[in-house]
């Protein structure tokens, strides 16, 4: 009974044994991973903590709700059109002159570039 017990339990301490070991060679291949394509993609949109830089939050927020702001900037209202306007920095004294632009602007807002459209929405927040 106690060989048993011993032949039963080699297995289990084994892989406890190792899990350190492969732990670490898992982290090493991580690592390495990311800090390749971290410095090799070009246009790295997070930061460290996983969070999203400043510069492309704008696109983001527009690739993400493309549907709901199209229709707020048909209506020149809306919660996507201040959000917009909050991602441009602009007082709350400023939206409302903002949303009239939007409107007025519809069609060059909607095209399916992003980088215009990008390019478009700061230049209404002039």
């Amino acid at each position: 009974m106690t060989q048993r017990t011993a032949w039963a339990l080699f297995p289990v301490l084994l892989l406890l044994a190792s899990g350190c070991t492969l732990k670490a060679t898992v982290k090493e291949t991580t690592d390495t991973t990311s800090n390749v394509t971290g410095t090799t993609s070009g246009r790295t949109w997070w930061n460290e903590d996983g969070l999203l830089h400043p510069e492309h939050k704008l696109t983001a927020f527009l690739a993400l709700n493309e549907a709901n702001v199209e229709q707020d900037l048909a209506r020149g209202r809306g919660e996507y059109v201040t959000a917009l306007g909050a991602l441009l920095g602009l007082p709350d004294d400023q939206q409302a002159a903002f949303h009239r632009k939007a409107q007025t602007n519809f069609e060059a807002l909607t095209t399916s570039d992003r980088d215009t459209q990008v390019q478009q929405v700061r230049m209404l927040a002039r």
